[in-house]
């Protein structure tokens, strides 16, 4: 290994205060994700009054846009800037997107009053400016987020200093889902629009604030400006220039470690966003009560995702596989769904959460130090660490999934006779089908994921290791 990787990695072994401040970008991410996911279509559904299919067009609008949008911000920001020689490749990104994108969930929900006086005679317009601030909320959070995951691997490079940053962020992340679930339930009454609009902008305070708490953790240290400027250097001299986008496009495809991934996240993202965004339908109309009633229900998933930090962390190191471990924890989250299906009251749903939060924190540990196996897989047979273009193709399966989740509630609803209004009583079969997309459709998709990982995915421990020698030989 080289002097400068070794002062590198030493740096960060010895700072976890680093890794905490880094940690607290994957908790702005889930929880803006989880109230983003569980209550926009809802809110325009039922509150807004807008047509289910309507709302379905939406969302798949937003979803293709955002699917589109992040491989272009991938290839477009691996560019240098003039702030590259100062500030480093992603930084300056991060901080312009990210300090436009934490007041974008707030446009979202702050309708004009002159559209939603009267839903039913502007439905067209509640349908584009709900297509218009989704797309612009995804926009820049795609100009952040690319950025940031895509700094983990180059930040964090040694095997050690991976599962520690990757585990530090998994708890102040699993704060982040659980807090941006939760929090809703105490804010939100189903039957005041009002409200949704106070639980965005309570959002975003505190995203202004932990945004503020990442900038130390984001920022690219010597080594790393060095690197970047040296390999850019590199292929100036050799008069390489930066390929174009869809020969970008066409190289992700040959990567089988890569599609066997983002196909596996894109299962889970269609899985975690039904079930998530199911539940304020479950507690507005299949269960009694209020809407805070649901809190024990997200609880039961902070719960049981907090305890399960430490035992994946004990898992990964005797499997030895980030990419086995995964499986594994897709299993428990599949186990989790299938329980859930046989259950009908607030203790029987707590319980079976409680299991999924067992899965998630256990995927959501591990889906950053798998994923950056795989993209140093790439960088070995590449010769280039042109991570913002993977890490657009990996969002891009992942925005999909909001179309797949609005594509299933639009046509469940649609065929169970659903009534989106709040709070009113909803016939037997439009319950069964909120039943359906909360657990057996999140469970049907997963198992798709898991299957496909486990036959196309061959990163066993040795074949990574030998790719980190091979690394530390490159000099990348």
């Amino acid at each position: 290994m080289t002097e400068l990787n070794l002062t590198s990695e030493k740096s960060q072994e010895s700072s976890k205060k680093v890794m905490a401040s880094y940690g607290t970008g994957k908790f702005l991410v889930e929880f803006f994700s989880a109230a983003f996911g569980a209550l926009v279509f809802k809110y325009y559904e039922t509150n807004m009054g807008l047509d289910p299919l309507l709302s379905t067009v939406g969302f798949v609008i937003y979803s293709l846009w955002n699917a589109i949008n992040d491989p272009l911000v991938g290839h477009f920001t691996i560019r240098p800037t003039r702030f590259a020689k100062k500030w480093g490749r992603r930084f300056p990104w991060i901080v312009g997107g990210g300090s436009i994108w934490v007041f974008t969930l707030l446009l979202i929900f702050f309708v004009p009053g002159s559209i939603s006086s009267n839903p039913e005679q502007n439905q067209i317009w509640l349908l584009l400016w709900m297509i218009f601030t989704t797309c612009t909320h995804d926009t820049f959070f795609s100009i952040w987020e690319l950025n940031y995951q895509s700094l983990f691997p180059d930040k964090f490079r040694g095997q050690k200093i991976r599962s520690a940053a990757a585990g530090i962020a998994t708890v102040i992340g699993v704060f982040g889902i659980a807090i941006g679930s939760i929090l809703p339930t105490f804010i939100i009454d189903y039957d005041d629009n009002q409200s949704f609009v106070i639980n965005a902008l309570i959002f975003t305070v505190v995203g202004i604030i932990f945004f503020f708490l990442m900038l130390p953790g984001v920022r690219e240290d010597p080594d790393m400006i060095a690197r970047y400027l040296e390999e850019n250097a590199k292929m100036k001299e050799e008069k390489q220039k930066q390929e174009p986008f869809f020969k970008q496009m066409k190289e992700v495809f040959k990567q089988k470690n890569f599609m066997a991934f983002v196909l596996l996240y894109f299962f889970y993202q269609c899985t975690t966003l039904s079930m998530t965004a199911s539940v304020h339908y479950l507690g507005d109309y299949v269960l009694p009560g209020e809407a805070s009633d649901t809190t024990i229900i997200f609880a039961g998933m902070l719960v049981g995702a907090l305890i399960s930090v430490p035992l994946w962390i004990f898992i990964s190191k005797k499997i030895r596989s980030n990419q086995k471990s995964l499986i594994l924890s897709a299993m428990v989250i599949i186990v989790s769904l299938l329980a859930m299906t046989f259950v009908s009251d607030y203790n029987g749903y707590t319980i079976t959460v409680f299991l999924f939060g067992l899965g998630f924190g256990g995927f959501w540990f591990l889906i950053t130090p798998a994923m950056a196996d795989v993209i140093d897989e790439i960088v070995v047979k590449t010769g280039k660490r042109n991570d913002g273009i993977y890490m657009g193709f990996r969002a891009f399966f992942g925005r999909i999934a909001f179309a797949v989740q609005a594509i299933t509630f639009g046509i469940v609803h649609k065929l169970t006779n659903f009534i989106n209004e709040p709070s009113v009583k909803q016939p037997p079969e439009a319950i069964i089908g909120i039943r359906l997309h909360l657990s057996f459709i999140p469970m049907f998709f997963l198992i798709i994921g898991v299957i496909i990982f486990w036959k196309m995915n061959d990163l066993n421990p040795e074949k990574v290791s030998k790719i980190k020698k091979q690394l530390e030989e490159m000099k990348l």
